[in-house]
């Protein structure tokens, strides 16, 4: 290839010296053609062909590598052919000769013409995002995985960020409360991928069919929903890009934090922290775009969401509820009778008509038995029998002087002391922990052992009254006779001692 020198030279002679063509190429050496070529051209236009290049060994099998780069559109990414695989299949079964760099080549210059393009979008303010990440944490001591939601407003990067122990309804729900309260209001608009939580069904015309919670939720808040495309996470590209920034930025190294409530209220300064960041190709910090997205936002209404799940069951035969695959215990009362389970984030609550009959703290493992001792007490008063057995009472975290309390009961009144040490523990139904076990250590102490001795005690610790317990009424207390002191009885030892 000639140099932009000679180029220069030729073009110099022969445009402005008035120079032809053949004396431009005797004088400089060159072929006639090349000095009309060159005369075409400010600088070396570089080797063009005519036509595309020959591949008499592939050119037969391109329609089957078409097809096998087409059907694996349709499979798992991590399960599609490579080239090395391709050519592999070729030579195997159909009997290609070539090398595999020409397969290779064709390949990529196929997936190259393939990748999708996009177009650059303008956001206006108000409008919203929405997505779901995950990345492993240390919560209270324990690694699990964290699924944290991601809400971004587009038009100022501005962004929330909240982490939850699984992606369910609840999460879902309560994650929206906490997004609206932090940016102040609520969106014209949200944009969701096609989350089982949001949309029970896609229609054939692509609308959508939502949920029951989901339609509450925006019912509620009164925002417009829309969906991106089917496995098209380009659609909401700002939401995607906020889920990466929020692992590599907050989540590395994986965070450690006593409960979720810690690691929220960190993550929430890490996210106004950023709104004095600039984004790239903006002059302004993201939170004063932000005071754009602030002016067209909806007012929050007067109380949140109540962001639970709802579903109805029966408790079964042994006082238990079933909720996501764990049982809970109800009252013994309410066995066999039809309840209402609200799952929040942290809590299982679970109601009878108009009354709540129980409150726990929500687990997520599985098959899971949570209970409340304080609901098979009626039951065990009845059964007494199964009093060292059951399940419920297993693990109770009880103060030492209520097993010396039973104890001293069973070995003293056999079956009737066990009834009774169950009627103590009712008493934790109305009185406060401290009040009966200050009337357990007292009643100890006097060796007024029984359910009415303890249960006087606590109502004189509460009234503030000395105790006036009759021990008469204890009849397995030890009886002691003390007779009044003689002077005669005096005598008598004198008498024994003199010699």
């Amino acid at each position: 290839m000639y140099s932009v020198e000679l180029y220069n030279r030729v073009r110099r002679a022969c445009h402005v010296d008035g120079m032809s063509g053949r004396e431009a190429a005797r004088l400089f050496g060159i072929d006639r053609k090349t000095v009309s070529k060159i005369l075409q051209h400010s600088v070396p236009p570089g080797y063009r062909r005519s036509e595309a290049p020959a591949r008499p060994k592939l050119d037969p099998f391109i329609p089957v590598i078409d097809q096998i780069l087409e059907d694996d559109k349709g499979k798992l990414k991590k399960q599609r052919h490579t080239a090395k695989r391709i050519h592999a299949r070729l030579r195997d079964e159909h009997g290609f000769t070539g090398g595999i760099t020409i397969v290779t080549d064709y390949v990529r210059e196929k997936k190259c013409r393939s990748k999708e393009v996009f177009v650059p979008l303008r956001h206006a303010p108000g409008h919203a995002q929405m997505d779901f990440g995950e990345t492993l944490g240390v919560i209270g001591g324990v690694e699990c995985k964290l699924h944290y939601f991601v809400m971004v407003l587009p038009h100022s990067d501005a962004i929330f960020i909240k982490a939850y122990p699984a992606e369910t309804t609840e999460a879902f729900c309560d994650g929206h409360n906490a997004a609206f309260a932090f940016f102040g209001g609520v969106p014209l608009s949200v944009l969701y991928d096609n989350t089982k939580i949001a949309v029970a069904k896609i229609c054939g015309d692509g609308t959508r069919d939502r949920t029951r919670s989901f339609a509450e939720l925006q019912s509620h808040y009164l925002f417009d929903d829309k969906f991106g495309r089917p496995a098209k996470g380009n659609d909401k590209g700002h939401v995607e890009g906020g889920v990466g920034y929020g692992r590599r930025n907050f989540m590395v190294p994986a965070p450690r934090f006593e409960s979720f409530d810690a690691l929220n209220a960190w993550l929430e300064e890490q996210c106004l922290r950023r709104q004095n960041d600039i984004v790239r190709g903006h002059s302004a910090t993201i939170g004063e775009r932000l005071l754009r997205d602030l002016d067209a936002l909806i007012a929050l209404p007067l109380v949140p969401y109540d962001a639970c799940e709802k579903v109805s069951t029966r408790a079964t035969s042994i006082s238990m509820v079933r909720y996501r695959s764990n049982d809970y215990s109800v009252p013994v009362a309410y066995a066999h009778h039809e309840v209402q389970v609200r799952g929040y984030v942290h809590v299982v609550v679970i109601g009878c008509g108009p009354v709540v009959i129980a409150r726990h703290k929500r687990s997520y493992d599985k098959a899971d038995m949570i209970y409340d001792p304080m609901h098979f007490l009626p039951l065990l008063e009845q059964k007494v029998g199964a009093l060292d057995q059951a399940a419920p009472l297993q693990g109770w975290d009880l103060p030492d002087a209520f097993a010396t309390l039973h104890r001293l009961l069973e070995a003293r009144m056999g079956k009737p002391g066990k009834r009774e040490y169950v009627q103590i523990l009712r008493l934790l139904e109305t009185f406060e922990m401290d009040h009966v076990h200050g009337a357990v250590r007292q009643a100890l102490d006097l060796g007024a052992i029984g359910y009415d001795a303890v249960k006087h005690l606590v109502l004189c610790r509460i009234e503030r009254r000395p105790p006036k317990l009759d021990l008469d009424v204890y009849p397995f207390l030890p009886a002691a006779q003390v007779e009044t002191t003689k002077a005669a009885s005096y005598k008598v030892l004198m008498s024994e001692a003199a010699p």
